[in-house]
This record gives structure tokens, C-alpha cells and sequence, in this order.
């Protein structure tokens, strides 16, 4: 059969800004700062990346570097590397540290990419299988079902729960052998073309979107539905963007 991969963050999804997930966490431990303070903290937790799914540090601590390679290998380190992060920066409470941690698990910080819904919905109703391969530290699945796409997708192959990352191919062969899938008849679509294009040792085509809020990516996904006609038509997957 046919089938197609996607990555989660920067792809189906898109998580809060910084700004807004410093205001989620105070507002949940009841921690009021000014405006200034607020302001000036989700700029010291940006450069710090400490916001899984945002951005890079500026610059990893020499005590985080070994961590940070391996990150999504497992909830532990996952944890450990971000909150390590995050703890570079001064908060008013310590605790507040692990409570933005779990913070950016939940589905309200997370938002769908406007037309992923039609894609995914587009692909089930042409039979086509779909995978979710994601580098990750925690269970994703219920950001799928809060937001109504679960039905859509039929495997969810997660680093943490195979003790591996992309650009491995053992998570993408995991992925087609799921679905039941020829890698070389399947496309993965992705943002990060070092991670998400380790699909192409397999065989894989790999299709690259753009990281980019939600607001200004109305429709970057839309493509795949044509790679995936033409693959249909020639019996082959994918095209490199």
C-alpha cells in the first residue's frame, strides 16, 4: 500500500510561543509578574530553549551537551535535558520549572496547522495508511484526540518508546512495518531535513515543509495530497522539495 509519515512538531502541529507558555504556567501556580517581567523571562527561556518544539538553545551548558543529544530517547532524559534548560533561567517559583514542563504536554499547547485536518482527513478517505514518527519525550497521542485527528492516523511511532531517533531508519522501517507499507511506495513528510530525511535510506520520499507559526503556513501541507496522487498514478512515493 501506499502510505505517508509525518513528523509532529513544526509539522502537524505547532506549539505555543514562549510568551504563552510562561503565562500558562504563572497562571496555574496563581504567580502574578508585570508585563516587563513577563516579557523579559519568555526571552531568557527562549534563548535558553528551554520550550520543547520552539527554539534551539542559543547555546547548550557544557553539563546539558551529552543530554541534548540523546534527548528523545527516553521520557527521562527528555525531561531532564528541558528542565535542565530551563532551569538556566530564574524563576519565581522552582517549582515552576517542572510545571512548564508538563505544561507543553498538554493539548492546549498545541494547535494543528490549519489544513491538516483536510490533508489527514483527504488521506483516510483515499485509504492511504498514515503514520506519525515523531522525536519525542512523551506520549503525543492525546493532542491527537483532543483536536479531533486521531481518527486519521494509524501508527504512532515515537522515539522515546523504541529508545531511538531520526534520522535512524529503525524508526521509519518501524513505521512502514506498521502500516504494512513498502518504504519505497512511502512518503515522510517533515521540517527538519537532517531528521526527518534519514526516511530516504530506506528508500522513502521525503517532502520538507517550513517550521513557521501557524498563522503564516495556511496551507504548506496541501502538496502532499499531490505528491500522493502522483504516486498512485506511478506506483512510487515522494519527491525531495
Amino acid at each position: 500500500m501506499i502510505a505517508v509519515l509525518f513528523d509532529f512538531s513544526g509539522t502537524l502541529f505547532r506549539i505555543e510561543s514562549t510568551e504563552s507558555w510562561l503565562r500558562g504556567g504563572l497562571a496555574e501556580a496563581g504567580i502574578t509578574l508585570s508585563e516587563d517581567e513577563i516579557a523579559g523571562t519568555a526571552k531568557a527561556l527562549e534563548v535558553a530553549g528551554a520550550l520543547p518544539g520552539g527554539a534551539n538553545p542559543v547555546r547548550v551548558p557544557e553539563e546539558l551537551i551529552r543530554l541534548w543529544a540523546i534527548r528523545d530517547e527516553s521520557a527521562e532524559l527528555h525531561r531532564a535535558t528541558y528542565t535542565g534548560l530551563s532551569r538556566q533561567v530564574p524563576l519565581p517559583d522552582p517549582r515552576l520549572h517542572d510545571r512548564l514542563y508538563d505544561r507543553h504536554r498538554s493539548p492546549a499547547a498545541w494547535q494543528p496547522y490549519p489544513d491538516a485536518a483536510e490533508v489527514l482527513r483527504t488521506l483516510r478517505e483515499r485509504g492511504i495508511g498514515v503514520g506519525v514518527v515523531s522525536n519525542i519525550g512523551w506520549d503525543l497521542r492525546n493532542v491527537f484526540r483532543e483536536h479531533g485527528l486521531d481518527p486519521y492516523v494509524d501508527a504512532y511511532v515515537l522515539s522515546y518508546e523504541h529508545g531511538v531517533q531520526k534520522p535512524d531508519p529503525k524508526l521509519f522501517a518501524t513505521a512502514c512495518e506498521a502500516l504494512g507499507a513498502d518504504p519505497h511506495r512511502t512518503l515522510m513528510v517533515g521540517d527538519d531535513r537532517r531528521a526527518d530525511g534519514g526516511a530516504a535510506v530506506l528508500g522513502c520520499g521525503v517532502h520538507f515543509v517550513d517550521h513557521l507559526p501557524v498563522t503564516e503556513r495556511p496551507d504548506g501541507l496541501l502538496p502532499v495530497l499531490e505528491l500522493v496522487d502522483g504516486a498512485c498514478e506511478d506506483s512510487a512515493c515522494g519527491s525531495d522539495k
